[in-house]
């Protein structure tokens, strides 16, 4: 069992450890913590962490924020989710799925959404999703605007 709650600003570093597994290009947890406080808190960002006894830092976290389109309405969108390797298959994501449906409901939100990359490698998560009633709803596109890619 773990406590999820939100990870605040001036505690950004605490979500650091499982970050990494999903985000190597952040190569410190200083790092990590200025670039979502600095940066992404002022755009609405957000962090919750499942913490466990042992543990200072989170053994789980899901970054997210909450946007409104006309697509959609007012919706939570998950930028990141993951839970750091030798805590994995523990129900530690589900417990912050739970915890972002919550806070999504109490928002206001019509949706819940993310975006997941495809490779054999995210086929548990992918299975993951599924098991929680999550569907396919549309492909995502993109372009890289420094080299064309």
């Amino acid at each position: 069992m773990c406590d999820t709650r939100e990870i605040g600003p001036g505690e950004s570093h605490l979500a650091w450890r499982a970050m990494r597994e999903l985000r190597p290009h952040v190569t410190s947890a200083p790092e990590m913590a200025r670039r979502v406080d600095e940066e992404q808190r002022p755009e609405g960002f957000r962090l919750a962490g499942c913490f466990v006894d042992g543990e200072a830092e989170a053994v789980a976290v899901a970054g997210f924020r909450v946007t409104y389109n006309l697509a959609l309405g007012r919706n939570l969108y998950v930028d990141d989710l993951v839970t750091h390797e030798p805590f994995r298959g523990q129900g530690h994501a589900g417990h912050l799925m739970d915890w972002l449906s919550e806070e999504a409901r109490r928002l206001g939100c019509a949706v819940l959404h993310l975006d997941s990359n495809v490779g054999p490698e995210r086929r548990a998560a992918h299975s993951f999703y599924f098991g929680r009633g999550m569907r396919i709803t549309s492909y995502h596109f993109g372009i890289g605007l420094a080299n064309g890619t």
